[in-house]
């Protein structure tokens, strides 16, 4: 069951790290949506490993192939299948954790729940995992451009680097235009050399990757349970390394008074719109227009090339270095995948909403 997400639109995941391949089944999806081949590549390439310096450099081309569900270039209606092969494993770099737990991964907690473990590369609790869902959310994009909703990701924040500027300030078609996917071209190469510093020094550091879904028709989200600010918490807490959502003004909401945070309610020619954002584009979980904007803090990479100290499968006390190709910061190529998990989700409840209205 923790492999499925969704509730019209659902996607399972499967595959691991070192094994044949890595994909997704996504169930519910419409019939008659043109797939995109070139689109979907694209979006694949932008998490592939390998783009730079800053990142992993496990090479992997990560091209993808429609097993189901798709016909003369459409989707059916039925399951669709997507399957990535793996192809530049390299094993025997973790042969030498294969009885030992590293810090801040799930070795630990994988063993004692499942009894077993697959030590290469993580396995399961690899974010090799997420390719799969990228190509998810590259069909769930298709279907939202017909709708003209957009998901945007970048990166605002590389350890203390930060930028102060919100998504309204920035020019986001630059978040492209460089290794870091930070639309101020300024900052971008701060963060760009502050993570090269970090990866000369054998070590790691963390980011945040700001969303924005704009264009999003108001409705969408359910009381209570089924709020769409939870479904989009679930699914960003969900992708490796995360550690915080925040939605709208988020933590820095608490230091305002209800008289500066509240957002006024206006009628702009016959559109009813608010002044200002703090709420994030959702109100009582469900959307009301506005842009919906949220951050996503991640954790340094947990596999650093320095001994820490450990434990075996016995509890004998050891000491465990990091081996292979791992990312000194994880935002960079986080950004797509959370821009994925958000198409996937917004999809969900676009087709949830149209649901029922048929049902009403």
């Amino acid at each position: 069951m923790s492999n499925t997400f969704g509730n019209i639109l659902k996607i399972t995941s499967f595959g691991e790290s070192h094994g044949q391949g890595v994909g997704v089944t996504i169930d519910g999806f419409p019939a008659g949506i043109e797939l995109d081949e070139n689109f979907i590549q694209s979006e694949l390439d932008r998490r592939k490993p390998g783009q730079s310096r800053i990142t992993t450099q496990r090479k992997e081309a990560d091209s993808f192939e429609f097993y189901s569900g798709v016909f003369e270039g459409k989707s059916t209606g039925a399951p669709i299948t997507i399957l990535i092969k793996n192809q530049d494993q390299k094993s025997k770099d973790y042969d030498h954790i294969k009885d030992v737990y590293r810090p801040s991964h799930a070795d630990f907690t994988y063993q004692e729940k499942y009894g077993i473990r697959d030590y290469r590369g993580g396995g399961r609790s690899s974010a090799r995992i997420t390719a799969g869902w990228v190509a998810a959310g590259a069909v769930a994009k298709l279907m939202l451009n017909q709708k003209n909703i957009k998901c945007q990701a970048y990166v605002s924040q590389v350890g203390d680097i930060k930028l102060t500027k919100s998504h309204t300030e920035l020019d986001l078609s630059n978040t492209e235009s460089n290794d870091v996917r930070c639309p101020d071209l300024e900052m971008a190469k701060k963060m760009f050399d502050y993570i090269d510093q970090v990866r000369k020094e054998r070590d790691t550091i963390g980011g945040v990757v700001t969303g924005v879904i704009s264009n999003v028709p108001v409705g969408l989200g359910e009381p209570l349970f089924n709020k769409l600010s939870a479904s989009l918490g679930q699914a960003m807490l969900s992708i490796n390394a995360v550690k915080g959502f925040e939605l709208g003004s988020g933590f820095a909401g608490v230091e305002m008074r209800g008289s500066g945070h509240n957002d006024s309610i206006e009628n702009r020619d016959g559109k009813i719109q608010t002044t200002t954002n703090h709420s994030g584009g959702i109100q009582g979980g469900i959307s009301n227009g506005e842009d919906i904007y949220f951050n996503v803090a991640f954790k340094p990479v947990a596999t650093i090339m320095q001994d820490q100290k450990s434990i075996d499968k016995s509890g004998n006390e050891t000491t465990v270095s990091g081996k292979g190709r791992h990312d000194p910061c994880v935002v960079p190529r986080a950004v797509p995948i959370v821009e994925a998990m958000s198409a996937l989700v917004i999809a969900d409840f676009y087709l949830l909403a149209q649901t029922n209205k048929l049902r009403g």
